[in-house]
């Protein structure tokens, strides 16, 4: 054995010994069985959980992105229909307004014409209270002139109220016949 430990002279030195070469293929197996039974299977495992890690986040942010759109759909869809609903409250609105007005000028209208017709009424109220005040004033300064003018005493009330009502018919007689002479003299003016 010693002769195959030591190289002859005739031997190629560029040549392995052969038990370095058997020792090295012992090696090398020995290397890639341990390789293969411990250090492969640590790298699978991390490559299959970094594969999973990945293939869920990839999972994950295609479902935000489908929740993402349907929630943009569904808020697209409540902003259509809150301007449809806010365009529909604004005509309403509108149209309301305008009842609210025709039924406000009418209400104006109706209580224009009650105070104007009150009023009418009021001064035709107060004209024959008016006019019977005067009457009463007017016959009495006319029976004390009357009884001055005459010289006799105007004190019997049937006398006096037959004199005061017959100054009162010459006073209105007078009074329409000086308003036609008026107007005969204004119309006359104008042509």
């Amino acid at each position: 054995m010693l002769t195959l430990l030591t190289p002859l002279a005739t031997e190629n030195p560029l040549l392995p010994a052969w038990p370095e070469v058997i020792m090295s293929v012992v090696f090398a197996l020995l290397l890639t069985f341990l390789i293969a039974k411990y250090v492969v299977p640590i790298f699978e495992r991390t490559y299959a959980e970094r594969t999973a890690a990945i293939q869920g986040g990839i999972e994950k942010a295609e479902k935000a992105q489908a929740d993402a759109e349907a929630a943009l759909q569904q808020y697209t869809a409540q902003l259509a229909e809150a301007r449809t609903e806010a365009a529909r409250i604004r005509e309403d609105a509108k149209t309301q307004g305008s009842q609210i007005l025709a039924e406000m000028r009418d209400q104006a209208q109706t209580e224009s014409a009650r105070i104007r017709t009150q009023a009418q009424a009021q001064l035709e109220a107060e004209r024959t209270q008016v006019m019977t005040q005067l009457r009463s004033e007017i016959g009495g300064l006319a029976t004390t002139l009357a009884g001055r003018i005459v010289g006799e005493s105007l004190s019997d009330d049937e006398r006096a109220r037959r004199t005061v009502d017959r100054f009162i018919a010459d006073l209105e007689r007078n009074g329409d016949a000086s308003a036609v002479a008026e107007g005969e003299t204004t119309g006359a003016g104008r042509s």
